[in-house]
């Protein structure tokens, strides 16, 4: 009977351990910590395309959405919409900011054309065209 109940402490004790290090290396809970701390983290299962990926910065959460086709030599993701999720808290975000997650997918994604969805679209396309100067009529 002792050593029932020793074996049965000893498994409690792995199981416990299994538990936390599963825990800390959980990549949600990453996503979490970075997105409560306002820093960057990208979470993604790069082999699932049908499998939307999440990227935190300065306390923002996007989603984005891939969808495969093809290049030149193989199938890939060719298109990636972006949304946050609380349109809210892009107050302050700046374009830089915006164009450090594009740097960051096309790193992740070299063949994927980015697409921001609304009022991200907007404001985007309104930075990339050029001011026009003021003439002066004489």
């Amino acid at each position: 009977m002792v050593w029932l109940i020793r074996l049965l402490l000893f498994a409690l004790i792995i199981f416990l351990i299994y538990s936390i290090i599963k825990y800390i290396l959980n990549p949600k809970r990453k996503l979490e910590l970075a997105h409560e701390q306002k820093r960057y983290f990208f979470l993604d299962d790069q082999d699932n395309v049908r499998k939307n990926f999440l990227i935190t910065y300065k306390g923002v959460l996007f989603e984005g959405e891939k969808y495969l086709g093809t290049t030149e030599n193989a199938f890939e993701v060719i298109s990636i919409f972006i949304w946050p999720h609380r349109v809210a808290a892009l107050k302050g975000m700046v374009r830089e900011d915006l164009q450090f997650i594009e740097r960051k997918i096309v790193e992740n994604y070299p063949n994927a054309k980015i697409d921001w969805k609304s009022p991200i679209k907007e404001f985007m396309e309104k930075s990339k065209k050029p001011e026009t100067p003021f003439s002066e009529h004489n």
